[in-house]
């Protein structure tokens, strides 16, 4: 006896698919925050995503990795810098164009953060190089 096997779509939690969409869950439409979203339905929201979705993502309010990506800080940087919740993307700007002392701080350590990380792949590929170069 040979079973018919019926392919089922993947599904995730809205609050899943916001994240891989890169929106704040609470300011997407009911809809969206109610239900389960198929693997089809977010290949979809992606390619042509509706105006609501192209509103979120050029005006906010933007989650926090996004807040920290364009302000060019780390997650954990924005909340040493008292930003903990979602914010738009006037806020963004407004809060670039106060350059607080706070942000010019998270800024050059993420410069340095970048630097250091680049070293050590660098270290890595030489480590490597001369391991294969004795080896061979």
């Amino acid at each position: 006896m040979t079973s018919l096997k019926q392919k089922t779509s993947q599904t995730m939690k809205p609050a899943t698919a916001a994240k891989k969409l890169g929106i704040y869950l609470d300011a997407a439409p009911a809809g969206f925050r109610e239900g389960m979203v198929s693997r089809e339905e977010l290949n979809t929201l992606q390619a042509d995503p509706p105006q609501w979705l192209q509103e979120l993502r050029k005006n906010g309010p933007h989650p926090r990795p996004v807040v920290a990506a364009k302000l060019g800080v780390s997650i954990s940087g924005l909340a040493r810098g008292g930003v903990t919740e979602a914010l738009t993307t006037e806020q963004i700007e407004a809060i670039k164009a106060e350059n607080p002392l706070w942000l010019q701080h998270e800024r050059a350590n993420q410069v340095d953060v970048r630097k250091e990380t680049v070293r050590i792949k660098e270290k890595h590929e030489k480590e490597a190089a001369a391991k294969a170069a004795k080896a061979g």
